[in-house]
């Protein structure tokens, strides 16, 4: 039996995700958490010995990211397999770098899910085909980056979420930050990335196709 914990703030989605994996014999839900906090509390409990992480790339507070550097510094042998709603081209490699065992979009087939969950559980990589060639991609490609490649992963959400339409208000208010923090995060975008106001900063996302015009 594959052991599984749930690291999502959001109950309904765990709840979907919860009803996907149930359908499966050899899956079992053993835990939740909403945040890092919660998530650290369950490690500590008999059903933190899991097999399988799913984990939220965008969580309060803590990002996903931020996660699984802890849980990698900790020693924690569970796998993860991060969830995003986010498309693969702009965390997939970013998670895989960070010590993520596969990538699922929250958009994707239910069944790809549970096939991830497999993947994993046995110690293998999971990867869409997507993903692989982004892979390739990036072993053959000449060295370099866009300069948004040179943001650091909370900075790297804020620019998404910007570009997005939410006001650092809302931001600050969904990633339990405080308004001043979110306020630092777009300043060091904007001078990473040569930008000088919002609106230039939602025609870089477009133009890179970091979200949808």
């Amino acid at each position: 039996m594959i052991r599984v914990i749930l690291c999502d703030d959001h109950a309904l989605i765990r709840r979907g995700i919860r009803d996907t994996l149930s359908d499966a014999a050899d899956i079992e839900v053993v835990g939740e958490a909403g945040d890092y906090g919660e998530l650290r509390a369950l490690m500590r409990t008999p059903a933190g010995a899991a097999d399988v992480l799913l984990l939220d790339i965008h969580l309060p507070g803590r990002s996903g990211l931020d996660v699984m550097h802890a849980l990698k510094d900790e020693g924690s042998p569970v796998k993860v397999l991060v969830l995003s709603m986010y498309p693969e081209d702009q965390y997939a490699l970013r998670a895989l770098r960070a010590g993520a065992h596969g990538y699922v979009n929250k958009g994707g087939d239910p069944q790809l899910l549970v096939q991830a969950v497999r993947t994993v559980a046995q110690g293998r990589k999971f990867v869409t085909p997507e993903i692989a060639q982004m892979l390739v991609e990036s072993l053959t490609a000449p060295v370099s980056e866009s300069p948004h490649e040179r943001l650091s992963d909370r900075e790297l959400q804020t620019l998404l979420m910007i570009a997005s339409g939410k006001r650092l208000s809302d931001i600050a208010e969904e990633l339990k930050l405080s308004p001043k923090t979110v306020s630092v995060y777009r300043a060091r975008v904007l001078e990473k990335l040569g930008l000088a106001n919002n609106s230039e900063l939602t025609v870089y996302a477009i133009r890179n196709g970091l979200v949808g015009d």
